[in-house]
């Protein structure tokens, strides 16, 4: 009798864990309204004043890959600072997206960010700042990292967006725990 009851059990643990499988690759690949970085894998998302974040991995090969974020702004008309903003914006005016692994953690960059979208310049109405921003509407920026090990890893992310006439808080350090295996 206990064979017969362990190859039950073990057949109802092996549908129970094709179930988790099949969901959890339904909510890895489900239509998420195109925020999904582009030919990768999803590992983390949220959103915070105004922006949702989705961050992800491609390329991934041993110990190297490229961490892909993807900032789209909640609604229409908003757009994104360039990375190549400075850190505290243009006499305060702006912040950049970043997106840095932290130090002595088991993901750090072997290169710089790039973004996938070319950014423009925008000068603000009765000043002389100009400052260089991304179209309205979702930015797309990649890291290349070297991987450590498998865990937990923490990534920091920054970014604001404005409209032409409403600029919403920046978000700047935000940390990011991210499942590495």
């Amino acid at each position: 009798m206990k064979p017969a009851r362990i190859q039950l059990a073990g057949g109802v643990a092996a549908l129970v864990i094709a179930a988790g499988a099949a969901y959890v690759a339904a909510v890895a690949t489900a239509d998420d309204g195109g925020s999904k970085p582009s030919g990768s894998t999803q590992l983390a998302r949220f959103s915070d004043q105004g922006v949702t974040v989705t961050i992800g991995v491609k390329d991934r090969s041993a110990a190297h890959a490229t961490l892909v974020a993807t900032f789209a702004p909640d609604r229409p008309g908003f757009h994104l600072y360039s990375i190549d903003l400075p850190p505290d914006g243009i006499h305060g005016v702006g912040r950049p997206i970043s997106l840095a692994a932290t130090k002595g953690g088991m993901l750090t960059a072997t290169g710089p960010l790039s973004a996938e979208t070319a950014a423009t310049t925008l000068t603000l109405t009765g000043t002389d700042l100009t400052l260089p921003v991304y179209p309205d509407g979702p930015v797309t920026v990649d890291l290349p990292v070297t991987v450590a090990d498998h865990g937990d890893a923490t990534v920091l992310v920054g970014y604001a967006a404005c409209s032409r006439s409403t600029c919403l808080p920046p978000v700047s350090g935000h940390p990011v725990v991210l499942k590495i295996t």
